[in-house]
């Protein structure tokens, strides 16, 4: 069951937290390359990278990992819209009586 006491959020699956891991991976390697950049050699590995090719590589590299990393728990997420919108929708009853949505049923009814 989900909490009352604040509103419902997505659940953590297998998925979204591998790719949330795969993200990670990107982040490093966006700093790796980066720390290139602001040093003028490798930084954060002594010997990587070594060359602005490299740096520029690992960099353009971690924000495609990223960017697709993001694109898949977005869509993971998307998946839980359903169940999202009935838990939210419960937790509007509970807390929020008044600013309850009609039914998809009760449009075109008059109180």
């Amino acid at each position: 069951m989900f909490s009352t006491t604040r509103a419902p959020r997505p659940r953590l699956t297998g998925r979204i937290f591998g790719y949330a891991m795969i993200d990670v991976f990107g982040l490093t390697c966006v700093g790796i390359g980066a720390s290139w950049f602001a040093a003028g050699k490798g930084a954060i590995l002594t010997n990587f990278p070594s060359s602005t090719a490299e740096a520029v590589a690992c960099t353009l590299g971690g924000i495609v990992i990223m960017i697709w990393s993001v694109s898949r728990i977005l869509r993971e997420i998307a998946k839980q819209a359903p169940e999202m919108q009935a838990k939210y929708d419960a937790y509007i009853a509970v807390h929020h009586p008044d600013k309850v949505r009609p039914k998809p049923d009760d449009k075109g009814q008059q109180p």
